[in-house]
C-alpha cells in the first residue's frame, strides 16, 4: 500500500472528472513567486496554504492557513518550508484556491475483502469523526457493476435530497471510477463542498494506491509519500523505482544506527527474521525483502544498497523454503552484488549468514559457499537448519 500526497491525489480525482480547486505544489519561495506572476487565480483568489507532507492534524500544528491574500500566502509559504517537526522537515507546500461554501460533506471508497465500500455522509470536515453513525455505505462485490439505483438509494439513505442528491450520486460514480481504474485501496474526500455555483468540489484527498501496480500507470510520475516521519533516502527511492518495474518485489527501508543488515526472501520471512534480531537484543540496520521471483538484476540492486549501509557487522540472507522463487537465480544477483561490494571495500569485517530452501537450492547454496574461497566471511545453511538459528549464530559471533 502506497500513500499519495494531496496534490497528486487531487490530480487523480480531476482525471476522472471530479472538480477540485486550482492548486500548486511548491518547494521554494522563489518557485511560488514565479507561479504567482503567471496564474491569475493566485493573484485574485483567497488562498489556502498547507504543508504538503504525510502527517495528520496539520491544522492543529499550525500547518494550515486559510483565507489568505497573495502577500499573506507568500509569508505562510516561507514560514512553513524548512520547518522541523521531530524527524520531519517540511519540504513541500500546497497552495490552493479557497472555495466559498456553506455545506460540507464526506465521501470515500475503500477496499474490502470482497470488493469495495462506497461511503457518504451529509456531515463532512471535522464533523464526520463525531458523527460516524451518520455515514452510510453500499458494498460492491468484485465483478459486480455499480448501478445508478444503488447510488440513488445510498445518497437518499444518507440524507441527501433533490438536486444535491443527484449531484452526490454522480460524484460517487466518478469516485468509484477513480478508485477502480487507479488500483486504489482507499480514496477519501473530506470535505466535499457545494460551491456557490452549485457544483460539488473536492477540497482534500487522502489516497492509498497499490504501489505494485505502478507499472500499469505511466502517468504515475509522482513519488509515493514516506510513512516514517521522514523523507525517503536516495537508496530507498532507487529500490522503489526498481520495484515498480519488475515482476515480484524488492523493498528497502533504512534504519540508522543498526549493525545487523537484513536481506530476507519473502515478506513473512523478513518480519520473522527482523523480530528475531530485535528479540535477541540486536540492532537492525534496515528492513528489506525480495519476493515473488524477481529478476536477478533487481535483487542485485537491492543487495548493493544493503551492502552500502554504514556500520554493519552482519548480513543475514534468510528465507523459508520457496515455492517458486528461483534460489539459484536470485542468489546470482546477491553474489554479483557481494563481489562488487567487496571490490569496493564495503564488506571488510562483515560476516554473512545464509539460510534458504526452494527451487534450485542446491546450486544456489553451492554458489554461496564458493564465496568462501574468494575471501568472504560467509556461513551457508540449507533447509534443515531452523530459520532463526542463523540469527543466534550472528548474535553469538559479535
Amino acid at each position: 500500500m502506497a500513500k499519495v500526497l494531496e496534490g497528486p491525489g487531487m490530480g487523480l480525482l480531476r482525471k476522472w472528472g471530479i472538480s477540485t480547486p486550482n492548486y500548486a505544489v511548491v518547494t521554494s519561495s522563489d518557485e511560488f513567486d514565479q507561479l504567482s506572476q503567471v496564474n491569475d487565480w493566485l493573484q485574485k483568489s483567497k488562498l489556502v496554504v498547507k504543508a504538503h507532507e504525510a502527517l495528520g492534524s496539520r491544522f492543529k500544528l499550525g500547518l494550515v492557513k486559510v483565507g489568505l491574500d497573495l502577500a499573506a500566502a507568500k509569508v505562510a509559504v516561507r514560514e512553513m518550508l524548512g520547518k522541523k517537526l521531530e524527524t520531519l522537515t517540511i519540504r513541500q507546500v500546497i497552495v490552493s484556491e479557497a472555495v466559498d461554501h456553506k455545506e460540507e460533506y464526506y465521501a470515500a471508497a475503500k477496499s474490502t475483502r470482497d470488493g469495495v465500500d462506497l461511503l457518504v455522509a451529509t456531515c463532512g470536515g471535522i464533523e464526520v469523526e463525531s458523527n460516524w453513525d451518520k455515514v452510510k455505505h453500499v458494498s460492491i462485490e468484485t465483478g459486480e457493476t455499480l448501478t445508478d439505483s444503488a447510488l440513488s438509494s445510498l445518497v437518499k439513505d444518507a440524507g441527501f435530497s433533490g438536486d444535491t442528491a443527484a449531484k452526490m450520486a454522480e460524484f460517487l460514480k466518478k469516485l468509484h471510477a477513480c478508485f477502480d481504474n487507479e488500483d486504489a485501496q482507499y480514496v477519501e474526500v473530506n470535505p466535499v463542498v457545494l460551491s456557490g455555483q452549485g457544483e460539488l468540489v473536492a477540497l482534500d484527498a487522502v489516497t492509498l494506491l497499490d504501489g505494485d501496480a505502478k507499472f500499469r500507470h505511466k502517468d504515475w510520475t509522482f513519488p509515493f509519500a514516506a510513512e516514517f516521519g521522514r523523507a525517503y533516502t536516495k537508496n530507498e527511492e532507487e529500490v522503489m523505482a526498481v520495484d515498480a518495474k519488475v515482476k515480484g518485489s524488492v523493498k528497502l527501508i533504512e534504519i540508522p544506527g543498526g549493525n545487523i543488515a537484513m536481506l530476507p526472501a519473502g515478506g513473512g520471512a523478513s518480519v520473522y527474521y527482523s523480530d528475531a534480531v530485535v528479540a535477541r537484543g540486536g540492532k537492525l540496520a534496515n528492513y528489506a525483502e525480495y519476493s515473488g521471483d524477481p529478476p536477478d538484476w533487481a535483487v542485485e540492486v537491492l543487495t548493493e544498497k544493503v551492502c552500502s549501509l554504514p556500520g554493519i557487522k552482519h548480513i543475514i540472507v534468510g528465507g523459508a523454503i520457496a515455492n517458486f522463487t528461483d534460489v539459484k537465480k536470485t542468489f546470482g544477483g546477491i553474489i554479483n552484488a557481494f563481489r562488487k561490494a567487496k571490490a569496493e571495500g564495503k564488506l571488510q569485517g562483515v560476516k554473512i549468514w545464509v539460510r534458504r530452501g526452494g527451487p534450485n537450492e542446491l546450486q544456489g547454496l553451492a554458489a554461496m559457499r564458493a564465496l568462501q574461497d574468494e575471501g568472504f566471511d560467509i556461513q551457508v545453511f540449507d533447509r534443515k537448519t531452523p530459520l532463526t538459528d542463523i540469527v543466534d549464530m550472528a548474535m553469538a559471533a559479535k
